[in-house]
C-alpha cells in the first residue's frame, strides 16, 4: 500500500498534528492482527555479566583508497523478509506465492536506498540465510558501494537473522554469555539473537555494533509477546553492562528494530539508567518531512516508531546530529515495511 494514499498521511501533508505516537504499536509482520499489551513498569537493573568473545575474526584486509579517513556512515534498516517465505502474499497483485523469495522489485529498491546513503556500515535485521546477506553485499557492490567486510548471527529463529555489513575490517566478533531466560517457568532463548562486531576505523578507533531484532507484537500460544520482549531486552542490556564494566570508555552502537516506542518498557530498559554512565542515548533522528516514524503497518494503516539508533556516553562528542536522519525516497515502502535510520558520526 502505497502511504500517500493512506488517510493517516494525508492529514500529515495537510499540516495536521501526527498522533501517530498515541496509537498503539504493532506488530512487525503485517499479516498479523495487532496485541494491546499494556506497558509493563521499568524492570529492575540486571547483574552485569561480561561477554564471551568467539574465536571469529575477519581476515585483515586493506581498507578501500574511497574510505573516510575518519568519521563513519551507520545505516540499520529492517528489509523486510529477505529470505524465503512458505507463504508471501502480495498485497498489490493479492496473490499468494509459495516458498517464495523477496521479491526483484523490493530488493532493487532496498539497494537503491542503500547506495544513495552511503553507510560505512551496515546493520540489516530480516535476512533468512547468510546467502542472503552475501546476495545483499554483492548486489551493493555491482552498484558501487564496496562494503567487503560481513558478520552474520541468529537466535533461535529459524527463519529471521541479523546481518552487519562493512566497508572497514571488523577486528573481534562475540556472543552475549546469557541468551536464556525463564518465564512462567519455560525456558526461552532471545529469538533472533544479538550481533556483536567490533569495526576498526583507519584512523585505529573502534566500533562495538550490538544488533538486535526484539520480539514481535504478534501474540504466541506459549507466552505472552510484551513479557517475551521485556526479558530479551534484559539479556541485551546485561550484555551492554558487561562489556562497559570491563571498558567504561567502550565505543557501543546499539541499533536495530526494537519492535516498540520510545516510553516502552523494552526500550527504556536497553537505554539503561537515565543520565548514567552506563546509558545509552538514542539518536531523535527524523525524515525530509520532520516526521519520526520508522514502521508502516498497512493492513491498519498505522504509523510507530520501532527502529533506533542508541550509542554509549564516550560516543556523545562523535554524533554529527544534523546528518541523522530518516531515510524516506519516494518508494520508500517498495523496499520494506520499515524505514532505514543513518546515524553519522565524526
Amino acid at each position: 500500500m502505497n502511504p500517500s494514499r493512506s488517510p493517516i498521511l494525508a492529514l500529515l501533508r495537510g499540516g495536521a498534528v501526527f498522533f501517530a505516537s498515541l496509537l498503539l504499536a504493532v506488530s512487525c509482520e503485517k499479516k498479523q492482527t495487532p496485541s494491546a499489551a499494556s506497558v509493563l513498569p521499568l524492570a529492575s537493573e540486571v547483574e552485569p555479566s561480561l561477554a564471551v568473545a568467539t574465536s571469529e575474526r575477519a581476515p585483515s584486509a586493506a581498507v578501500p583508497a574511497t574510505a573516510s579517513a575518519t568519521g563513519l556512515r551507520f545505516v540499520t534498516y529492517n528489509v523486510e523478509n529477505w529470505l524465503i517465505l512458505e507463504n508471501r502474499y502480495d498485497y498489490e497483485t493479492r496473490i499468494s506465492a509459495k516458498d517464495a523469495p523477496k521479491p526483484e522489485k523490493e530488493k532493487a529498491a532496498v539497494i537503491s536506498l542503500l547506495t544513495d546513503a552511503k553507510p560505512d556500515v551496515l546493520g540489516v535485521c530480516e535476512i533468512g540465510s547468510k546467502e542472503d546477506l552475501m546476495e545483499i553485499q554483492k548486489l551493493l557492490k555491482a552498484a558501487g558501494l564496496d562494503l567487503p567486510h560481513h558478520h552474520f548471527a541468529s537466535g533461535i529463529d529459524r527463519s529471521r537473522h541479523l546481518g552487519l555489513l562493512s566497508r572497514f575490517p571488523l577486528s573481534s566478533t562475540a556472543t552475549p554469555a546469557d541468551t536464556q531466560y525463564k518465564l512462567d517457568g519455560k525456558e526461552y532463548g532471545i529469538q533472533r539473537g544479538v550481533l556483536d562486531a567490533t569495526v576498526q576505523t583507519p584512523d585505529s578507533r573502534l566500533w562495538r555494533f550490538l544488533g538486535v531484532h526484539l520480539k514481535s507484537k504478534r501474540d504466541v500460544e506459549d507466552g505472552d509477546q510484551n513479557l517475551m520482549r521485556i526479558n530479551e531486552a534484559q539479556l541485551v542490556r546485561k550484555h551492554i553492562d558487561g562489556i562497559l564494566n570491563t571498558d567504561p570508555q567502550a565505543r557501543i552502537i546499539s541499533y536495530g528494530d526494537f519492535n516498540d516506542t520510545r516510553a516502552s518498557s523494552p526500550v527504556r530498559i536497553i537505554q539503561g539508567p537515565y543520565n548514567s554512565p552506563r546509558s545509552m542515548s538514542p539518536i531523535g533522528a527524523h525524515d525530509s518531512r520532520k516526521h519520526y516514524w520508522t514502521h508502516f503497518w498497512a493492513k491498519e494503516d498505522v504509523y510507530s516508531r520501532f527502529d533506533y539508533i542508541f550509542f554509549s556516553q564516550s560516543l556523545k562528542k562523535d554524533v554529527i546530529f544534523p546528518e541523522c536522519r530518516i531515510l524516506d525516497p519516494e518508494n520508500w515502502d517498495d523496499a520494506s515495511d520499515h524505514r532505514a535510520v543513518l546515524g553519522v558520526f565524526r
